[in-house]
């Protein structure tokens, strides 16, 4: 069972990215994110950031984002699961 944050970060990468209509419903913890999605370049990275603090109700500090955190699916989800937590 999907949390609701799960899911909702799911939307969030499928419309910031445009993916495809249910691509993202496929990500695993393990799926690669920036290196792998074409579509998340160092572009869409602030406008994804954007729109997980505005959707997820968290802030993102600047020294909070580095490689690791968007290397894959479960280490974005687990990054934002502690931000809503600490909210």
């Amino acid at each position: 069972m999907r949390s609701h944050t799960d899911m909702q970060l799911r939307r969030i990468l499928t419309d910031v990215l445009g993916l495809k209509p249910g691509q993202a419903d496929d990500f695993e913890a393990d799926t690669g994110l920036f290196g792998h999605l074409p579509e998340l370049d160092s572009m869409a990275v602030a406008g994804l950031l954007t729109e997980m603090e505005d959707r997820l109700d968290i802030v993102i500090e600047d020294d909070e984002v580095d490689g690791e955190l968007l290397e894959s699916f479960g280490n974005l989800l687990a990054f934002a699961e502690a931000k809503r937590k600490a909210a």
